[in-house]
Parts: C-alpha cells; structure tokens; sequence
C-alpha cells in the first residue's frame, strides 16, 4: 500500500528512454511505480535501481494489461497516475508501408493505450488522478516517410484531449507531451542507422539532425519526464487537455525562412538539359 500523501503511478514503456526517466524522478520524490513493458531484464534493471514495481506486459494485450493493470492498483491500493509512454518506431510512407507494419504501429501506440488507459480509468477517477501521454512532434508536424507513426502520435493525442473533455467534471487531467529528438535508446538505433551511411558516429548524427532546431540539441529523457511529471503533479491543477511541445522550438520554426538562415545553403537546382 501507499504511504500517506505518496501517489501511485503506471508507466507503460518504463523500462527505457522517458518512462525509465519518469520512473526515477517519480521514485525520488517518493511515489509508488508501476513499470511496464514487455522485456523482463530490461524492466527489472530500472526496478532495481529505482525501487520501482516491474511487471511484463504486452499492452496489445487486452488480457494483459487487465492483469497488470489490477495487480499495481492491488499492491498500491490506489491508482493516482497513468503516463502513457509504451510505443514503437516503424518508419514508412503511405506507398512504401507494409500493412503488418502498419498493424503493429496501431496496434502498440494506439490501441495499447486505448486499453491501458480503459482498464485504468476507474481507478484513476476514484482518485481524480491524471493521464500523461508521450506522443511525438510527429503527431503536430508531418515529415517525410514518418506517414504511419506519425497518425499514431496523432490518435494518442485525440485520444488524450477526448479523456479530457469526457472526464475532466469527474476530476480527470489529460495532459500529452511531444517530444522532439530526445537522447535515448530508441533514437540511439535511429541515429546509429541514420549516421552509418554518412560516415558519423551517433553523436554526430544527433548534431545532424538537431542542426535547424533553435536549440541546437537533442533533449536529455530527464528533460522530457521533468514536464511529464509535472502535469502528474497537482502544480498543473488546471492544465487539461494541453499538448505541450517539447522540442527546442523546433516546429516554432517557419520553413518559408531557412534559405535566410546563415547556415542553411540552399542551392537551386541547374536547369534540366
């Protein structure tokens, strides 16, 4: 059980990345967690170190996420928060994306958090409790061959607003965050893959691809979960239904402007023939 004035806490994708992140400043300030995900070393690494609870959990799921669902409420005794965080990367057009990746891109980022967040909502409003959702820039801002992931990122935040308005008499927040380029194990394969055909190691190709963001850097995860654990917090009492951009300005950027940025050189092409 919770201590008194302790909140408890389920962090679908905690075993890396932002939710590993939210794990252990939630833990710090004396929060009882839940971590879930689907690869038992990697979960009961951050348990380890954080004092977190691990349970492996398919949230495709539907049986599941029911089971962990009931066994962190069981073992806290209450359900205070809920940071929907769990997702996968699949890159991919429209015209180049294979439909088994498609099913799996929804079937992970939109229906796993569709059934998480239902088989956590009653709990959650018997505590007038808060949902935190981890979307994406690419839920706000279309880019090339990103079409299936990013529709994803989109759903979880209509999603998320839909908690809002349907819940927030009950005492219900529903907040979402959307990272930009973020320092963590599955953007470090991205950069990895990204960088090997340039000749850059993973730094470099973080440098790469943050170049045009104001800030000119990748976010830390600690970064990212100091906002997320902010709107689960009752300092964000009347934040609901936000979707707050964590990025370094990046989408504050017009595109219209960058040939006028001094380090952008954009050279038109010589005529055909």
């Amino acid at each position: 059980m919770t201590e008194p004035g302790a909140r408890a806490v389920i962090v679908p994708g905690g075993g890396t990345g932002i939710g590993a992140a939210v794990a252990r400043q939630l833990t710090a300030a004396g929060d009882q967690v839940a971590i879930l995900g689907r690869r038992p070393s990697v979960l009961a690494a951050v348990a380890a170190s954080t004092g977190a609870v691990d349970l492996v959990c398919d949230i495709s799921d539907a049986g599941q996420v029911t089971a962990s669902v009931e066994s962190a409420v069981g073992r806290f005794g209450r359900l205070d928060g809920l940071v929907l965080n769990a997702g996968v990367m699949i890159p991919g057009g429209v015209a180049g994306l294979a439909a088994a990746d498609w099913d799996t891109l929804i079937s992970v980022n939109l229906t796993g958090a569709f059934l998480v967040v239902k088989a956590a909502l009653p709990h959650l409003l018997r505590q007038r409790g808060a949902v935190v959702s981890v979307a994406s820039v690419a839920a706000l801002r279309a880019s090339s061959e990103m079409g299936g992931y990013a529709v994803t990122k989109a759903g979880l935040v209509m999603l998320t607003q839909s908690l809002a308005v349907d819940h927030a008499h009950e005492g219900l927040r529903a907040n979402v965050v959307c990272p930009g380029w973020t320092v963590t194990e599955m953007a470090d394969e991205e950069m990895a893959a990204f960088g090997a055909s340039r000749g850059l190691n993973t730094g470099e190709a973080y440098e790469l691809v943050t170049a045009l963001v104001p800030q000119r850097r990748p976010a830390r995860a600690e970064e990212v979960a100091a906002v997320v654990t902010w709107l689960l917090s009752d300092a964000a009492s009347y934040v609901n239904g936000a979707v707050i951009p964590v990025d370094g300005s990046a989408i504050a950027v017009d595109p219209g402007t960058l040939p006028f940025d001094p380090r952008v050189d954009v050279r038109r092409r010589p005529p055909a023939g």
